[in-house]
């Protein structure tokens, strides 16, 4: 690939397990990718609880997960939001708390730190010169090699201002005072972007000042429309001359660990193929890699149903016969047929839904 790509666990809703974050360690590295970021919303500690001393329990266990990203050969990352921490006075106090977390993460041995500042209140005098003093405070203090801030407003869509209020004047303008060596996160025209092209990522690192790492929202499944679906289809839309603009490419994946697999490298061969790039060919092959031949005819099958109907359009008659088709592969020892063969029954369940409470709380 001519960017470095790897995975941003950045979801709301249920996180992955220890043992399926330590299994995408191996699989990244051994098909080209570069990174693993830790970033779930439902992580308190790395969000809403932030100033609370960090768990002992969670530090080990990211360092564990750390040695196995440096082991396997790719950087491991957290993704720390800070919540609404330009609300208040950037003051002794605030930067005792901030200091702690950033020890913690000097500790854990964090290559990629992302400092995110998403869904937050963001009309505010003054906004992008508080983020400035924060970000290039805690640039100073982090041995991480590589930080990469999440601004508020992280797309041209207009749905961010609806939400966090309408964006201050020269808000990016004014973020050209970040440190040099921060990056920045972008998720494109739009907040789940369907596609990218080499011009807005060359216009959006004008904009910038600096090349972005792109936040891509596919194939991410969740909150409470989104989750009822299973984003399967293969990445189109993502040219591999948009890389020369990127400093580095980070998938928010679905909730269903096995099933993104198919859809990562899908990514690759885009990235690799450039213009010779078939989608279909490229989907029967990654589906048949992560799971098996005839799981991923299955898979081709009933992708209209995953994608374009989704969990509340299917009966439960079409419930029923597709639990039972999946359950068949939930024996299998071939590659992670059984993984992504029990995503699927867990989906049909509903044990991926995430209520609209769920989906404010995190």
């Amino acid at each position: 690939m001519n960017v470095k790509a790897g995975v941003i666990e950045g979801f709301y809703g249920e996180p992955w397990s220890w043992g399926e974050r330590a299994d995408y360690a191996s699989f990244l590295r051994k098909h080209g990718f570069s990174f693993y970021i830790y970033a779930p919303k439902g992580d308190p500690y790395m969000r809403k609880k932030w100033r609370e001393p960090f768990p002992k329990v969670l530090e080990e266990k990211l360092t564990k997960l750390a040695g196995q990203c440096h082991s396997a050969g790719i950087e491991f990352g957290v993704g720390f939001s800070p919540y609404e921490i330009y609300l208040t006075p950037f003051d002794a106090e605030v930067k005792k708390l901030l200091q702690n977390r950033l020890d913690a993460f000097n500790r854990i041995g964090v290559d990629k730190l992302g400092v995110l500042m998403d869904d937050m209140k963001g009309d505010l005098p003054n906004l992008a010169a508080r983020q400035v003093e924060i970000v290039n405070w805690m640039a100073e203090r982090s041995k991480a090699k590589q930080m990469v801030f999440c601004p508020t407003y992280y797309s041209a869509d207009p749905v961010l201002e609806k939400l966090f209020g309408k964006m201050p004047e020269g808000y990016f303008s004014q973020l050209s005072a970040l440190d040099p060596k921060v990056n920045m996160f972008w998720t494109g025209e739009l907040v789940c972007s369907k596609s990218y092209t080499e011009e807005h990522m060359r216009d959006t690192a004008g904009k910038l000042g600096r090349k972005p790492v792109l936040w891509d929202n596919y194939p991410v499944n969740d909150g409470p429309r989104m989750c009822k679906f299973l984003h399967l289809r293969p990445v189109t839309g993502r040219p591999a001359a948009m890389g020369g603009w990127l400093a580095g490419h980070a998938v928010n994946p679905m909730n269903q660990a096995a099933l993104s697999k198919i859809v990562l490298l899908t990514l690759k061969a885009s990235y690799e193929q450039g213009a010779a790039y078939n989608p279909e060919k490229s989907f029967r092959k990654a589906a048949a890699m992560v799971t098996c031949h005839d799981m991923a005819v299955q898979l081709e099958r009933d992708l209209p149903a995953f994608m374009d109907r989704g969990l509340d359009a299917l009966s439960d008659d079409e419930k029923a016969s597709l639990k039972a088709d999946y359950s068949a592969f939930l024996e299998s020892r071939e590659n992670d047929t059984a993984g992504a063969a029990r995503e699927v029954v867990d989906w049909l369940s509903g044990r991926y839904n995430v209520t609209k409470d769920l989906f404010i709380a995190q």
